[in-house]
């Protein structure tokens, strides 16, 4: 329970520098009176202006400021719950605005629009609605619960209820839900580009492997290819030099001919030389009987001797040659008949020969492609690639897992939104207290002589029917009719608030009441109901009846104009 003790301000209204203090729980019945303009409504705005920065009248805060002096407005007050003790300090130029708990100013790091928040649903846990749908009934700018949107009744119940709570959770749990769909976007978004980026590597890797493979496959055609090719040639070279196995003793006779053909040549070309020689001297000594040079004759028979003997050295020579010559064609008739073995011989070596070369080549193109095959099927490039595409799927599987917990959040923020929704675990709540709202209504009305059967449905929609069954609505019904209807609801918000323990006050203030559209016997009827309110309620009516009214309260307030400035003249 918020037990309001005490309120005092300065420069405020038409109030002048000097505090005017009013003690709210020490009388339980206090009448205020004054004449128009002196400044008995004060209290109201004073209150509401330090509880919410804003007047209970329809005054702009600019105004609030007293236009003599134009500065230095305050308004404090004092309040207890339970048994902590506030001091809520509020000032106009300068802007002045601090919460004290137990003595102790509470912190103001936050922002003035925080600050206030705290004050409202951490501390009085009811904002400026619903304060006067239980604290104050006006008669000039107030707005009855039944004149109230359908959404603001709604505000109004819940903080009588205590069940605020649950759409200040969904206030929470809005501003989560839209959080988590900025992440769920940025899932979603996040979760395309590392696709995207996959898609774009796979690209790259699958565009490399492919031109690398056909690089591997055409190399390894060729080496395929060559090693085809080796096997040919090792099988014709195999072929080829069994063949000039098979010519080998051929061959060997070839060459032992042709040895000795070159043999016999050379000793038939020197005998030819001999020959030369001996026909040479032997023609000389024929012919000259002196020597040609020295002009000595040559005994005849040295001559005749020499003829002899170089005559049949001559003829032996001869004979030696031609048998040579005679050899010789035997020999070249014995070769030419060998010539095709061994011309073979010559074709199939020099063959084997450029097979040798070839084979040589085949293997060293092999190796060499054996090397850059070995290369290939180890590219950095490619290995690279592939690295990256895994870390890239690492990372989308990582973010899938993220965001499956926030997909998984949004499914939970979905069922608790369901039941803080007006239609989840507040619609239960407000279910069970309907009929009892709906019973004290009627049992207000009934004291003030009114007999008619009022209810709120869950939508908080009046439902009138009179005693014949005849159905109303609020706006049908008189002004006097309609402000005992404000009062029972006023009445039963404030036993809905005590049965709940939860917005329940001390002060109850009705401004002009009794001064508007009640009859005699309506007012009679609102003094008993007053009259038998609980001892923990202080009661304050602002009336200009106020010597009708005076004997029925403990006390009289009594406001008026001095030196231009409202005051309390009189306290009775």
């Amino acid at each position: 329970m918020i037990v309001f003790e005490k309120i005092r301000w300065k420069n405020f209204l038409s109030t002048g520098n000097q505090f005017t203090e009013l003690g709210l729980n020490q009388i339980d019945s206090t009448l205020v009176v004054g004449c128009n303009g002196a400044g008995k409504s004060t209290m109201l705005d004073a209150l509401c202006f330090c509880l919410f920065n804003k007047p209970f009248r329809k005054v702009s805060k600019g105004l609030l400021v007293n236009s003599v002096n134009e500065k230095d407005t305050l308004v404090e007050l004092e309040f207890t719950i339970g048994t902590i003790e506030y001091k809520v300090i509020r000032g106009i130029k300068p802007a002045k605005f601090e919460i004290y708990r137990q003595g102790i100013l509470l912190d103001q790091d936050a922002a003035n629009r925080d600050y206030q928040k705290y004050l409202e649903q951490s501390i009085l846990k009811l904002n400026f609605k619903s304060f006067t749908q239980v604290v104050i009934l006006g008669s000039s700018t107030f707005v009855p619960f039944m004149q109230l949107p359908a959404g603001h009744r709604r505000e109004v119940v819940e903080d009588i209820l205590d069940i605020q709570v649950f759409s200040h959770m969904n206030m929470l749990l809005k501003e989560r839900i839209k959080d988590n769909n900025e992440s769920l976007r940025d899932c979603k978004y996040e979760l395309q580009i590392a696709d995207e980026r996959i898609i774009s590597q796979c690209k790259t890797l699958n565009s490399l492997t492919s031109v690398n493979d056909k690089r591997i496959e055409l190399q390894q055609g060729q080496f395929d290819i060559n090693e085809e090719r080796m096997k040919d040639v090792q099988k014709k070279r195999a072929k080829i030099e069994k063949q000039i196995d098979n010519l080998a003793d051929s061959e060997k006779e070839f060459d032992s001919l042709e040895k000795q053909y070159s043999k016999i040549k050379d000793l038939r070309s020197k005998l030819q030389g001999k020959l030369e020689r001996t026909t040479k001297d032997f023609e000389f000594f024929q012919d000259n009987s002196s020597c040609p040079m020295c002009t000595q004759d040559i005994e005849e028979s040295f001559r005749t001797m020499k003829i002899g003997i170089l005559g049949r050295k001559k003829d032996d020579v001869l004979d030696a040659t031609e048998q040579l010559k005679e050899q010789l064609v035997e020999l070249r008739a014995n070769m030419a008949l060998m010539k095709d073995n061994h011309e073979s011989v010559m074709e199939y070596r020099f063959e084997v020969q450029s097979l040798i070369k070839e084979e040589q080549r085949l293997m060293k193109t092999n190796t060499d492609i054996l090397s850059l095959l070995k290369d290939l099927s180890n590219q950095p490039e490619i290995a690279g690639v592939q690295e990256e595409l895994e870390r890239l799927r690492k990372e989308y599987d990582d973010k899938e897992s993220a965001c499956a917990e926030v997909n998984k959040m949004a499914q939970d923020y979905k069922l608790a939104g369901t039941l803080l929704k007006d239609g989840g675990i507040k619609a239960k709540i407000i279910s069970k207290y309907i009929p009892i709202i709906n019973q004290s209504i009627n049992r207000n009305l009934s004291a003030m002589d009114t007999y008619i059967n009022f209810t709120l449905d869950e939508e908080f929609q009046e439902v009138i029917k009179s005693r014949y069954r005849d159905k109303f609505s609020y706006a049908s019904f008189s002004e006097g009719e309609k402000q005992k209807i404000d009062l029972a609801l006023l009445f039963t918000w404030r036993h809905v608030a005590k049965l709940k323990n939860s917005v329940r006050t001390n002060i109850l203030i009705l401004d002009e009441v009794f001064d508007s559209s009640l009859d005699t016997t309506a007012t009679e009827e609102l003094l008993k109901i007053l009259k038998g309110m609980s001892k923990e309620t202080n009661l304050f009516v602002i009336s200009h009846k106020g010597e009708i009214l005076a004997e029925k309260f403990s006390r009289t307030l009594r406001f008026g104009k001095v030196n231009g400035f409202s005051k309390i003249i009189e306290d009775v």
